[in-house]
């Protein structure tokens, strides 16, 4: 599996927005953001108007790098997208958000979907009574999502919940009362996501 080990911090400051890939680190005065907002490089300081393919490549981007995706991936969750029935773009917003990584990361049970790709791949998440490895995974209407029984792993996720208590929950996952198991009960919608992207462009850089 291809993985990134340049410094995420640097795709934030090329997108000029905070793309929350350190999780709390993204929300105190050490975010690079906050330190130097504009892009990396000798010429990052120079203002370039962009062209109408810019600004969708960006968006592009922008959307790819929250997922924390490659672009072969991405590709190949666009052209499912492209042959589900309904707007291009919105379902390809549902089938990003119904990634097994980015449920974790929805139910508050780590701070960054990179966090949550690494407990996937660990072994320590069960959907539905079994064992998935697979981050990009689908959930479906109906699953059960919970942690595998391990003291040190439920211990490290309540202290992640109670960190991130103040954010509103996610409508279309239920969790239990102690946070460490929930349910899918619909599919997630675009006003779910709450994305700081356009999809539109996203399809129309897709479609030449």
């Amino acid at each position: 599996m291809s993985r990134r080990i340049e410094p995420v911090c640097r795709l934030c400051r090329r997108e000029g927005i905070k793309l929350f890939l350190k999780g709390i680190r993204c929300t105190g005065d050490k975010c690079a953001i906050e330190r130097r907002n504009q892009i990396p490089g000798q010429h990052g300081k120079r203002r370039t108007k962009l062209s109408d393919y810019g600004i969708q490549l960006r968006e592009k981007q922008k959307t790819k790098r929250i997922y924390g995706m490659l672009e072969k991936q991405f590709r190949i969750f666009f052209q499912r997208a492209s042959r589900a029935p309904g707007a291009t773009g919105e379902k390809l917003v549902e089938l990003l958000e119904r990634r097994l990584d980015n449920v974790v990361y929805r139910l508050h049970w780590v701070s960054s979907r990179a966090e949550a790709r690494q407990l996937v791949l660990h072994q320590h998440i069960l959907v539905s009574g079994r064992v998935v490895n697979v981050p990009s995974f689908l959930v479906r209407v109906g699953d059960k999502i919970e942690l595998r029984k391990k003291e040190d792993l439920t211990k490290r996720i309540k202290a992640t919940l109670e960190m991130l208590q103040d954010r509103p929950p996610v409508e279309w996952l239920k969790r239990e009362a102690e946070g460490l198991q929930a349910e899918v009960l619909r599919l997630p919608t675009k006003a779910d996501a709450g994305l700081p992207v356009e999809e539109s462009l996203v399809v129309e850089l897709y479609s030449k």
